[in-house]
């Protein structure tokens, strides 16, 4: 979490009380000097708890409200001048912003304001009081499969994240079930899933149960299976993925098969094959393509041809980051609303697949197109080209919309689009090896038949998934 929480503002905005934090939570803090210190070690503020939630329109909001964030002064900032550390570091706002704000006391440190030329010093907390406006989150209530003395099984919606983060506080799974329960309730989350990502979660009610499960998890004792829904019609029986991924870009999240990164291994089945409606070409009116054409196609836009879906089955027997996103986009079927890992802009018209040595698209072509998403253009995956391409246009993208807030002049954005809440994977079952527990979750919307069409409507158990690495990792077997 940096020290801004916003988008570029020149304006300074109203603070209640000058200087003054709106809730002091970083009083028993021990300063640190630590170069690899993540960053603000205490938040606060003045809207009381818990927020209120606004439901609207399938989406939960909360008004905006004022908060502090808090920061020890880290090794490299001593001796600098602390609006040097502000224009060079967090350059989300420009300078202007950054100048009014230290003039207005919104930036202080130690809690009294400073000037701009400050010299920041080791064991100095840094402040700065901003209007927050969190992003609009689902509203799909977060589901309970399992509570107990110890431990609460939930089926986590997608588009909510997990813990507060970056622009999310109250608008986080943890902070939700807070308000649903008492101030004073505290959750252990277990495991962790994306923003967008559903399906199961593990939150302890006390640091033992929590510790317990952890250390099954560490010891490789859980097994976990993921729904995925992907680009055409995936091939039949066990495709066991061994291509290793390598984090290309920490800051983005960002992740690909590279022969040069670390061992990851997945196992995927599937579980049914939907065709189109109406064959894309028909769709477009257009002319039956030759057969030269049609290899064309398959070579060049390997994606093109696959027309239709799979649901498809994923044991992960590793644990890297994205790594059933990275396989998927590998073996030629990525997550069709992906809108990193099957974004065409981003990785060119074969969507990564098959390049493990980079040598189609740099790592710095890939962060470079990743970076301008959101930016300068709106990221999209392929299917909205597809099926979906009437709907996705009619909802674009959270997007600027013109307007600022009355009380602090920050740009206001739209809604974002469903496009933005969701991405279709799912955590649908933990299970321990040795059958002592298991939790298995309903299958998702999007990967039930649609209408008209028959298919599955539940997943049978993992026994043909493990099978297939068993010889090699006996430890989930």
């Amino acid at each position: 979490m940096s020290l801004l929480g916003g988008t570029s503002n020149p304006t300074s905005i109203k603070v209640p009380e000058v200087g003054k934090l709106a809730v002091t939570e970083s009083q028993n803090i021990k300063p640190k000097s630590k170069e690899s210190d993540p960053g603000p070690l205490a938040t606060s503020c003045d809207g009381g708890w818990p927020q209120p939630y606004i439901i609207e329109n399938g989406l939960r909001r909360v008004a905006p409200y004022y908060y502090t964030y808090n920061t020890w002064c880290k090794k490299r900032w001593i001796g600098r001048e602390i609006l040097d550390i502000f224009e060079s570091e967090f350059r989300d706002r420009p300078i202007e912003y950054y100048k009014n704000a230290m003039e207005a006391g919104q930036i202080c440190v130690n809690s009294k304001p400073v000037p701009t030329n400050h010299i920041l010093k080791n064991g100095e907390l840094v402040s700065h009081t901003i209007h927050r406006h969190e992003p609009p989150v689902s509203a799909t209530p977060i589901g309970i499969l399992h509570e107990d003395d110890d431990m609460i099984v939930i089926n986590k919606p997608s588009g909510i994240p997990v813990h507060p983060a970056g622009r999310y506080n109250y608008n986080s799974v943890i902070e939700i079930m807070k308000s649903e329960r008492n101030p004073d309730w505290i959750a252990y989350p277990c495991n962790r899933l994306d923003r967008l990502t559903s399906g199961i979660m593990f939150i302890a009610k006390h640091p033992k149960s929590a510790g317990r499960l952890t250390d099954e998890i560490k010891q490789r004792e859980v097994r976990k299976e993921y729904l995925a829904r992907v680009i055409g019609n995936f091939p039949d029986g066990e495709v066991v993925c061994n291509q290793p991924v390598l984090s290309i870009s920490p800051k983005l999240g960002l992740n690909r098969v590279r022969a040069t990164g670390k061992t990851a291994r997945t196992v995927f089945k599937k579980l049914a094959y939907y065709p189109p409606r109406q064959r894309r070409q028909d769709v477009a009116q257009e002319k039956p393509q030759t057969p030269e054409e049609d290899a064309g196609d398959d070579h060049a836009r390997p994606w093109a041809r696959k027309e239709g879906y799979s649901i498809v089955r994923c044991l992960p027997v590793t644990g890297r980051t994205h790594q059933i996103r990275v396989h998927l986009q590998h073996l030629g079927h990525p997550i069709q609303n992906d809108p990193i890992y099957a974004n065409q802009r981003v990785w060119g018209i074969k969507l990564g697949y098959n390049d493990p040595d980079a040598l189609e698209n740099t790592d710095e072509d890939i962060i470079t197109r990743l970076n301008r998403m959101g930016k300068e253009e709106v990221a999209d995956a392929v299917a909205y080209h597809d099926e979906m391409v009437d709907e996705y246009y009619k909802k674009k993208a959270e997007k600027m919309s013109g307007e600022l807030c009355e009380t602090c002049a920050t740009p206001l954005y739209t809604d974002p689009g469903a496009q933005e809440l969701s991405l279709w994977l799912h955590s649908l079952r933990y299970e321990h090896a040795r059958g002592t527990w298991s939790y298995v979750s309903p299958l998702p919307d999007w990967a039930l038949p649609p209408s008209g069409m028959v298919g599955p409507t539940e997943v049978g158990g993992m026994e043909e998934l493990v099978e297939a690495v068993k010889d090699v990792n006996p430890e989930i077997a």
